[in-house]
């Protein structure tokens, strides 16, 4: 009897064989891909893939915009990523003449370079536009990361069909919309899904802590006085934009402030994606109080890429800003506490337009609230405080991890696809037709 739980393993075997077969046939001339990248969590997600693309081929050409991690992966980026990551409709108004300008200087250089492809990797906005002015020449054009139409505006995928070839979701609930309206897209879950060191949650919490703390000087110095003294630690996570940090960090850090109050022994980590965001960081919490400055210790560990992910690992809980990172603490299963803030006519103009109720991944994830929200208003230092000492209770604690981790193995579940593998799939269909 044929043992039916190998079948899928194998099918997935014989059609990756089939793709690297099909790729090194078309080997004649180098694969020359644009992509970019607008913000710190795209330039993890596009080096992912572009991983993936360089163990298929190695005569591909990068030519884009993307971080550190892009760039390690072989592209030179055109400008910094940077220049592009710009939060809210608001905000954006004031940016627009420059992204005009930044979208014409890389038409230009894909124009040079003859791209073959193009990779959108999230940024949709900007993305999709640059998207629609490719494809009609002949560049295979994939949007990396849904734009969230599943969440308000479903009439944009008219022009998403006229921009792209194909989209890449990273999450099971974005497919219902495309399937709707007949747009080739694939589910290939969150690079995360893959990437996250699963080790961190087979080995006790103390001991995480124990090795965080070792590898790090300034945690060290930090912990050397009241390692044995500290009632919980947590990890604070205001988010990687500028804007992010000086408009969502003060009210993370009222509602330090009255913790702290309630129980001197607490502490607070706050990882950073580089240095600079350190700095921010540092100046935020500057003018802050001695006592409040004194239970906080700020980090940047270039030696450990993940180094977010350890400090996350290592911490009893995290209060974080709206996004990716809420997805990584699911994955860590560490209990959590959302915190955003927009400028208040984003805030109502996205409210009008949002049909979803939750802006936090794991709850629309679960579609139910599983981690608690506070949002605008509701991100007072008071609610903060409370809801963290709430959560800190252990029924509370037990009852959002146990929701956490049900939620985590659901989506490992539905998440089966491979990025690179999808996309040349894709590429080989479309040449088909073409030809």
């Amino acid at each position: 009897m044929t043992d039916s739980s190998i079948l899928p393993k194998d099918a997935d075997l014989i059609d990756q064989i089939a793709t690297q077969q099909r790729v090194s046939e078309s080997k004649s001339t180098p694969l020359i891909i644009g992509i970019v990248a607008g913000e710190v969590s795209g330039d993890s997600l596009g080096a992912d893939f572009m991983q993936q693309m360089n163990k298929l081929r190695d005569d591909i050409v990068w030519v884009g915009v993307g971080g550190t991690k892009m760039q390690a992966q072989g592209l030179k980026s055109i400008f910094p990523l940077e220049r592009l990551a710009v939060m809210g409709l608001v905000e954006v108004m004031s940016q627009l003449p420059d992204l005009f300008k930044a979208r014409r200087e890389l038409l230009s250089e894909f124009k040079t370079a003859g791209i073959d492809w193009f990779i959108g990797v999230d940024a949709p906005d900007f993305n999709l536009r640059v998207s629609k002015k490719l494809k009609p020449k002949g560049v295979f054009c994939v949007q990396y990361v849904s734009p969230s139409i599943w969440a308000w505006r479903e009439s944009r995928i008219h022009g998403i069909k006229t921009a792209t070839h194909l989209v890449l979701c990273l999450f099971p609930f974005e497919l219902p919309v495309y399937e709707r309206h007949n747009h080739p897209a694939i589910c290939v879950g969150h690079p995360l899904l893959r990437t996250i060191d699963q080790s961190l949650l087979e080995i006790p919490i103390n001991q995480r802590r124990s090795e965080l703390v070792w590898h790090n000087d300034g945690l060290q110095q930090f912990f050397i006085d009241r390692f044995d003294d500290v009632s919980q630690l947590i990890c604070v996570m205001p988010g990687s934009r500028r804007g992010e940090i000086t408009s969502i960090l003060p009210l993370m850090l009222d509602g330090i402030q009255k913790l702290i109050v309630l129980d001197p022994k607490l502490c607070f980590i706050i990882p950073t994606v580089d240095q600079n965001h350190q700095y921010i960081v540092q100046d935020v919490i500057e003018q802050r109080s001695e006592e409040l400055r004194a239970a906080i210790v700020v980090i940047y560990d270039d030696s450990q890429p993940a180094f977010s992910q350890y400090a996350m690992a290592a911490s009893d809980i995290v209060m974080l800003a709206s996004g990716t990172a809420t997805l990584e603490a699911m994955l860590l299963e560490r209990p959590m506490v959302v915190i955003y803030q927009l400028n208040q006519l984003t805030y109502q103009l996205a409210k009008r337009l949002v049909k979803v109720p939750y802006v936090a991944l794991p709850n629309i994830l679960a579609n139910t609230a599983i981690v608690p929200e506070l949002i605008q208003e509701q991100a007072s230092g008071d609610n903060i405080c409370r809801t963290v000492t709430r959560l800190l209770q252990p029924r509370a604690y037990a009852e959002q991890l146990n929701d956490l981790t049900v939620t985590k193995r659901l989506l490992q579940q539905q998440s089966n696809h491979d990025p690179a593998n999808s996309v040349i799939e894709q590429w080989f269909i479309q040449e088909g037709y073409n030809h």
